[in-house]
């Protein structure tokens, strides 16, 4: 029997025609805005501070859920949408049938709701984290790029990952013995399980230890050299998850991996956000002693409908990342339990290396 989930409202059921109220809420919220600033990269709530003035404003609007940000005070037929800080500009909006569960936990906001063409949705902090319709195109890159690139994986971490998409792929590999998982939010886990069972299905595996609390103390406190591979399945770097992102955290990182370990993480949209990329390459490469690469898969329900990895070996054999050398097609007790992958095969993980020009170029272009 699942936990119930700390601080948070009971499931609800909205229908789109009962979404009024909201639609009134979003325009007060027009109405009080008197800024035409643009919202910083790292927003006031990331912080702790709460909403920033003038909007971070995620809602349903009727029927539809989106981000706004109201430019033109008293106007509130003139909403300007941004899907974030993170990708001024622009918004993808996905048309909901119901909400299914709101709640807060100690880090971050929580909504579920059942979408028109995505299945359900995971929001976290107003940004959405997975759908049921194409998690699988996320999930299943973000495990098999390093776990097909290296002989016999047995000891793998994932920090962050709290859904269990992450470990449900994992638990594809019949070589892999142990996999820890730490993750910072337990209502994340709580409501994975509850409204994405098939996401979470991974929690079920034996293999599997749960650790609830901050990825990075527990790498401090683990053992050297002792994980084959270790997945960083974070958020963008905002709120808990900005620490996840920088030269620090991936010492520690490289301290944790055997000779030859691999590392991958989240590593944002080559579309908008070369010069995060280029910051996590340089920390990177200043600090994994094998090889670093970017690469790269479509996520329609993700801005730009693309998202990076940056995916690394520490000192160690030399590991190919662009020519897998454990095929998971031939590995028997791959779909089992698990059932066919849907999104990755050895083709698409040689053509996630290959990058456009301008994308090669950045990257060329960086001096250590």
């Amino acid at each position: 029997m699942m936990a119930e989930a700390r601080d948070s409202r009971p499931a609800l059921e909205v229908p789109v025609k009962c979404m009024k109220s909201q639609e009134v809420e979003i325009q007060n919220a027009c109405a009080a805005n008197t800024t035409e600033e643009p919202m910083p990269l790292h927003c006031a709530k990331a912080r702790g501070g709460g909403e920033p003035q003038g909007g971070c404003i995620s809602t349903v609007i009727p029927g539809w859920f989106s981000q706004v940000r109201v430019k033109s005070p008293g106007a509130a037929t003139n909403l300007h949408y941004f899907n974030n800080p993170m990708w001024p500009g622009e918004a993808h909006s996905l048309q909901v049938e119901k909400i299914l569960f709101e709640g807060k936990s100690e880090y971050q906001d929580l909504m579920v709701f059942q979408s028109v063409t995505h299945g359900k949705v995971l929001v976290l902090d107003k940004m959405i984290q997975l759908t049921e319709k194409d998690e699988c195109a996320y999930q299943e890159m973000i495990a098999h790029l390093p776990l097909c690139s290296i002989l016999s994986p047995k000891k793998v971490l994932v920090v962050g990952g709290g859904d269990g998409g992450v470990l449900r792929e994992i638990c594809r590999h019949s070589s892999v013995e142990q996999i820890d998982i730490c993750e910072i939010d337990e209502m994340v886990i709580n409501v994975s399980k509850q409204f994405f069972p098939n996401v979470a299905v991974g929690y079920d595996d034996p293999r599997v230890r749960l650790h609830i609390g901050d990825g990075t103390a527990f790498l401090r406190e683990c053992l050297a050299g002792i994980y084959d591979a270790i997945i960083v399945d974070s958020t963008d770097p905002v709120g808990p998850a900005q620490e996840l992102f920088g030269k620090p955290f991936y010492e520690t990182v490289s301290r944790a991996l055997r000779p030859g370990g691999v590392v991958i993480s989240q590593a944002e949209s080559l579309w908008l956000h070369m010069h995060v990329i280029q910051a996590i390459v340089t920390a990177c490469r200043q600090t994994f002693k094998g090889s670093v690469h970017y690469a790269w898969t479509s996520v329609p329900s993700y801005p730009s409908g693309t998202i990076g990895f940056v995916i690394c070996s520490s000192e160690g054999p030399p590991v190919d990342f662009k020519n897998p050398v454990n095929p998971i097609e031939e590995q028997k007790a791959a779909t089992k339990l698990r059932g066919p992958l849907k999104f990755y095969n050895s083709e698409v993980h040689a053509a996630a290396f290959a990058l456009p020009t301008f994308v090669k170029q950045a990257l060329d272009d960086i001096n250590l």
